[in-house]
């Protein structure tokens, strides 16, 4: 759609709660929001644009049409957005980091001896689930701690089947266990100590404290001394598990404490973690965007980090009032179980732990743009040298290998913001063109990397800013032919050498050298990424070619079978003798058409 097209279609939407999905030409999503007032939202896209910021005229230059879905309300449609964000990591939004790889704690209820273990997701199993934290060994030492604290099992023995069986283990001995395999104590107790440990994975760390304190009372008064001092041990050793265990600390937090930044190249957040006034554990996140500000960093990233948790804070502090905050704390109440407020301080102690948190993001942003600003600059210098239409922060290359035109493969690397993406490299084996053509396998190997992005492959996804091809103008050719018939437009450059095989310069499809020497920071990029795309298909061809080699040359020739073939290599010696003979020499070893067959095989001539 032109633009006018597009204003046209957006003066049209309802005025009601919804969600919008921005689309490029290709049909993928590049951007997902919502608003209160779908038309009012949507149009300012495509009115004023002069007060977008560089991010925001991007994404809207790439808009090729929208679509848009009518919900009842605000509370819906921020539900929404969060599940569309998550589907589609839409490229203009500003997205938390995955959660693959940061465990759940799963706790399985419906059994009379629960335990707890660590799964990369949730399910809808009827299982309770908290998360998700840190990495897995972290979090593991955090179960063990808990554990510890409570004196519940960690071994591998399952309960009731292995009660009595053996001896108690080391750690009953060592005294972090009960010894719960012996029958004693029984299973009322393991239930207890068991939701104790559960309550302090949902923050209830004061309510459990609470609990064990009147439970030692209790027993003091009733001269049980013994029953006192291993509850008053409990006590302490959760005393000094909040303090000391970062995991824990962060999801027995009651207080969460928000702090954005946003500087012209990058925007974070910090968010302190807070129990009974004290600073328990600190998160931050730097995003490789300007955020238009810190109000819309937060209304973007807050939602996102609370949506995905189970365990959840009784209040969250902000410093300025973020949109759909009744919706968010409105979701995070039904979810937690309790009450969940979101305030905005303006005065007194909890301002001033808004300032801490400000702090904290503004210096992990300031720290981080460090070095980002000097990729940022490379990159921009590279975006002049070649005249390109955007920043090319994720750039492609491509290379062939193969040995005397034998086992050809591809490589392709990728390079985000000036680093190795490595999780999205991939390797091609050359199937359909002549061995030898270098040119023929780009063609192929380009063709196939394109027609799956086409198809909707997302490990192929989303398009590079830029295609940098281990070759010179020939090369670039190719590529930019395969680019302009699959419909795609993407900007191509070679890469050249000099005659030590070091980095040259850049070539465009139509022969223009591009000089790199003289910006040292651009010459020893483009130089890494040709020698990585260069280091990764010799390497996919190394391990092809090994194969190969294992494999004899005269297998798989008409007529040649394993007698036949042992028959020439005891006669001849080896393989390369075999090649050098005519078939005269050939035929007094094996029958005529055989060795005609074997003969035209190392000699190029084509058998029937």
């Amino acid at each position: 759609m032109t633009r006018d097209q597009l204003r046209a279609k957006a003066n049209e939407l309802p005025l009601l709660p919804g969600v919008y999905l921005m689309m490029d030409k290709t049909g993928q999503v590049i951007y997902v929001g919502k608003a209160k007032k779908l038309k009012n939202r949507v149009s300012q896209y495509f009115q004023d644009t002069a007060s977008h910021n560089e991010k925001t005229k991007m994404m809207v230059a790439h808009v090729d049409r929208f679509d848009t879905i009518i919900v009842r309300s605000e509370f819906e449609a921020l539900v929404l957005e969060n599940s569309l964000i998550k589907r589609h990591q839409p490229r203009y939004n500003i997205l938390l980091k995955d959660d693959k790889g940061y465990p759940f704690v799963r706790l399985d209820e419906k059994s009379s001896y629960p335990r707890f273990s660590l799964v990369n997701r949730t399910a809808d199993d009827g299982a309770r689930y908290y998360g998700p934290f840190g990495g897995r060994h972290e979090t593991r030492l955090a179960l063990d701690a808990v554990c510890a604290a409570l004196r519940l099992p960690t071994c591998s023995r399952r309960f009731p089947r292995d009660i009595g069986k053996e001896r108690p283990c080391l750690n009953f001995h060592m005294g972090r266990c009960d010894g719960f395999c012996r029958g004693q104590p029984d299973g009322e107790e393991y239930r207890r100590r068991m939701a104790q440990a559960a309550s302090l994975l949902e923050g209830r760390l004061r309510a459990v404290t609470g609990e064990l304190t009147e439970r030692m009372t209790a027993a003091a008064e009733a001269l049980d001394f013994e029953t006192a001092a291993a509850l008053r041990d409990q006590i302490k050793a959760l005393s000094v598990l909040s303090k000391e265990q970062r995991v824990i600390a962060g999801i027995c937090a009651d207080t969460d404490v928000w702090g954005a930044y946003t500087s012209p190249a990058r925007s974070g957040v910090a968010v302190l973690h807070i129990e009974n006034g004290d600073l328990l554990a600190r998160q931050t996140e730097v995003f490789p965007d300007a955020a238009n500000s810190e109000d819309a960093l937060l209304s973007a990233v807050v939602p996102q980090y609370y949506l995905s948790r189970q365990s959840l804070p009784r209040e969250i502090l902000l410093p300025a009032a973020m949109e759909d905050a009744g919706a968010l704390a409105a979701l995070l109440t039904e979810r937690s179980g309790h009450a969940v407020a979101v305030r905005v301080p303006q005065r007194g102690q909890r301002r001033a732990l808004l300032d801490i948190a400000h702090r904290n993001a503004r210096e992990e942003v300031e720290r981080v743009t460090d070095a980002a600003q000097r990729i940022s600059g490379t990159l921009r210098q590279l975006q002049q040298l070649a005249q390109l239409p955007t920043l090319p922060r994720r750039m492609e290359s491509y290379d062939i290998s193969h040995t005397g035109g034998d086992d050809q493969v591809g490589g392709m690397v990728v390079f985000q913001d000036g680093r190795p993406l490595k999780s999205a490299y991939r390797r091609f084996r050359v199937e359909t063109c002549r061995e030898g053509d270098d040119y023929g396998a780009m063609q192929e190997v380009l063709t196939r990397r394109f027609r799956r992005y086409l198809d909707g492959d997302e490990k192929f996804a989303p398009l590079p800013d830029l295609l940098l091809i281990d070759g010179g103008e020939n090369h670039a050719r190719i590529a930019e032919e395969v680019l302009a018939g699959l419909g795609l437009d993407v900007p191509v450059l070679g890469m050249v050498k000099d005659d030590r095989h070091r980095t040259r310069a850049l070539i465009t499809a139509r022969g223009q050298e591009l000089g790199i020497r003289q910006t040292p920071a651009l010459f020893a990029l483009i130089g890494t990424v040709q020698e990585e795309v260069h280091r990764f298909a010799i390497a996919y061809h190394h391990q092809k070619h090994t194969k190969s080699a294992k494999r004899s040359q005269l297998d798989n020739i008409p007529g040649v079978g394993e007698a036949r073939k042992k028959k020439l290599l005891q006669h001849f010696g080896t393989v390369t003798a075999v090649k050098q003979a005519d078939v005269e020499q050939l035929a007094a070893v094996v029958p005529r058409a055989a060795a005609q067959a074997v003969y035209d095989r190392f000699h190029g001539a084509k058998t029937e």
